[in-house]
Formats: structure tokens, sequence, C-alpha cells
């Protein structure tokens, strides 16, 4: 997650850190936190940008591409 992230041209310069914060062998899930350093209130930032559905989609397009 950290070379995804750290790499993004969306996130790179607002990513900190990712740390695993539960793992399930039981059902294969990893639960994580994702830390960002986010500017000043900037308009539309944190519901754009911040946004988890674009955070995740972020991610998701990684594995697409490496498919």
């Amino acid at each position: 997650l950290t070379d995804v992230y750290s790499s993004s041209p969306a996130l790179g310069r607002y990513f900190r850190s990712a740390q695993v914060v539960h793992y399930s062998n039981a059902s294969s899930t990893v639960f994580y936190q994702l830390e960002f350093s986010v500017p000043p209130s900037t308009e539309g930032f944190m519901e754009n940008t911040m946004n988890p559905d674009f955070i995740r989609n972020v991610l998701r397009q990684n594995i697409y591409d490496e498919d």
C-alpha cells in the first residue's frame, strides 16, 4: 500500500503512512489505516480528493494495472 499511495499522482504528496490494523487469516481480510497530511481548508478537497471512494479507486486502479 505504501508504494501504491506514495507513487499516486493524485495522492502521493499527501500520503504519509499505511499500517495493518487487523488481519484475519480465516477470512483473508485485512483492515488497514491510511494516514494523509491534508492542506489547510481547500474548497472541495476533502469531499473530492479525500473521498473514501476515490482513495479506494486509486488502489483498485493499481490492481487492474498490474493484471
